[in-house]
This record gives C-alpha cells, structure tokens and sequence, in this order.
C-alpha cells in the first residue's frame, strides 16, 4: 500500500502515502460512482482483505485519484479496476467534503468528485476479489431506508451520501 494520493499538508496540495494521509486524517482527493439501472443502484461489499471497512456495503466503486489524474479518468479507471465495467461514461454529479472514522484509528477527510453512470443493457459485472466480495443492486429507496435502520451494514461515507447529498448526486429520483 504504497500508493501517493493527493492530499494537503500545511495548505499545500502533497503527494502522501495513502495509508500515512488516512492516519493523520488528512485531507485528501478522492471520487465515487454510482451506477443506476432505472432507480436501482449498483453497490458492492468491499472484500474482507481491504484495510478499512472490510465487508460493508459501499457505493458502486471509490478509490483517490493518482496524482494529476483526472477525476472523471479516476472513475473510469475504477470502474474498470474493482469491477470489470467497462463502456460506462461517468457524469459529474457533485463534489462534497467529509470526515468519517473508519475504524482501526483510520479517518477519512475527503474532497470527493461525486460521478452517476447509467448501465447498459446486459453489462457485464466481473468483480476483482481483492477488492470486492459481492454486488446487487438496490433500489435507491430500500436503500435509504435500510443505510438509516442497519447503519452498520454501510460503509460511514455511503451513509453520508444517503443522508445529506442524496439529491445532489440522484436528482429528481431522489425526489420522486
């Protein structure tokens, strides 16, 4: 786990090793996609090996970008990387920050590029076990009710997408 993200030290965007910027809690670039088919959602549950939040229920992929990567490449790069979906042309929906403890003394501080990409008919779903232990798609209200009754299932960053940037990041489906 010696990858450099983007993160600011002292005001100064700095490439830091990942595991040392989720120690500090620094603040860092990062980016999330989401998946719709009609009103369901693609999540995946993050395999048992990851080193944080091994095993709950997460957005369909989020990663940090490489350092001068750009984020809609992050998210396809990623989509690619932890799922095998290719093909996909991810829309900026939103950027948000936040600030979560992830367990294991770890906090994530993310300035987060938040992308919508649309499935097309007969995707092909090929999750890379190192990164994922299963998908299934959700209804966007199943999942809203289900991230505020069995918090403890969802990753800390999906529940803060549900509960305060639901409508920025779904738009009129999360009005209707």
């Amino acid at each position: 786990m010696n990858a450099q993200i983007p993160a600011w030290v002292d005001g100064t965007l700095t490439p830091v090793d990942k595991l040392e910027v989720h120690r500090r809690g620094l603040r860092h670039k990062a980016v999330s996609v989401f998946v719709l088919e009609g009103e369901k959602v693609l999540l995946q549950q993050r395999a048992q090996g990851k080193y944080h939040t091994p095993g709950l229920w997460a957005n369909t992929c989020c990663t940090h970008p490489d350092w001068g990567e750009r984020p809609a490449d992050c998210a396809t790069r990623r989509l690619r990387e932890e799922l095998g979906i290719t093909g996909l042309y991810p829309n900026h929906r939103d950027r948000v920050e936040y600030r979560a403890d992830v367990g294991g003394g770890l906090i994530e501080h993310e300035l987060v590029d938040i992308f919508v990409a649309f499935a097309m008919p007969g995707m092909t779903i090929a999750p890379d076990p190192d990164e994922v232990m299963a998908t299934r798609w959700i209804g966007l209200y199943e999942l809203a009710a289900d991230t505020a009754r069995h918090p403890e299932r969802y990753t800390p960053w999906l529940r803060i997408y549900m509960d305060r940037h639901k409508e920025a990041i779904f738009g009129s489906l999360a009005r209707a």
